[in-house]
């Protein structure tokens, strides 16, 4: 059993009593979130496309994505989940390609996105989701699947139960051919995640921002993880833009808080 096997294992296992997953961008976030004792990395498609001047939504090409998840696994001693967005195409093979790769960058997990970028605001049909996880469970054996479903995060549907009502087939289904969990981005609420959790009848993870409901109450309604999305970068980035106002010759704008130097040495040293 090779080293990457087992993590992708362990990995698996911290799906069992729920943790939280921050998404980093870079080698330098990845390190920062390593050093502050999570159990897992995962990388955010979107902060890594804006870091490089991208669009999120596959601005940055197969290749060039993998690269960055490569750079993430190359610098840490943790599991790393990567964002492959919508697997870069929508045919099996596509999907494939893409988990392969992903395995082969380093990454034990990926999440994949059910979202159809040829009709922007529309979703990939279940057959052919279905088909397609089919298709990376195959190309991927070991490797973690969070099959995603945006069903909340784009507001479909008529009302709340009628989203509840497409997520569970959805994330059924993609529970159905193969995939380990089901990701329900746009969910943040503890009663509506009770009831996926209990209509869906297997392991779901969140995505957590500013306004989300406290991780242990999440957590107790029935997630299993919870990430963090594209969320740590846009602080970064405000951060970044409130020091850049600040920035006319006033050097001490430039000043880390605290002790923050000597921090942010030890996570590099």
């Amino acid at each position: 059993m090779t080293d990457q096997v087992r993590r992708a294992q362990h990995f698996k296992a911290l799906h069992e009593s729920g943790f939280i997953l921050p998404n980093g961008w870079d080698a330098a976030s990845a390190r920062v979130f390593q050093s502050a004792g999570f159990d897992a990395v995962a990388t955010t498609s979107a902060g890594v496309a804006w870091a490089r001047g991208a669009r999120d939504g596959e601005g940055l090409s197969r290749e060039e994505m993998m690269r960055e998840i490569a750079v993430v696994a190359r610098v840490v001693d943790l599991p790393v989940n990567a964002d492959i967005e919508a697997g870069y195409g929508q045919s099996d093979g596509d999907a494939a390609e893409t988990a392969r790769a992903a395995w082969e960058a380093g990454a034990v997990g990926v999440n994949i996105e059910d979202a159809n970028y040829d009709a922007p605001g529309a979703l990939t049909s279940i057959a052919r989701q279905q088909s397609r996880i089919v298709a990376m469970r195959s190309a991927a054996p070991d490797l973690v699947i969070n099959a995603r479903t945006d069903v909340f995060l784009l507001g479909l549907g008529d009302d709340e139960n009628d989203r509840v009502d497409r997520a569970v087939e959805r994330g059924r289904a993609w529970l159905a051919a193969g995939a380990d969990v089901v990701f329900l981005p746009g969910v943040t609420d503890p009663l509506v995640v009770r009831r996926l959790a209990q209509a869906i009848a297997g392991p779901i993870s969140l995505m957590a921002g500013p306004d989300a409901a406290p991780a242990a109450a999440l957590f107790e309604a029935g997630a299993c993880r919870i990430s963090t999305g594209p969320y740590p970068m846009l602080a970064m980035l405000d951060r970044l833009k409130t020091l850049a106002d600040g920035l006319a010759g006033d050097w001490k704008a430039m000043s880390p808080a605290g002790d923050g130097l000597a921090k942010i040495g030890s996570v590099f040293g």
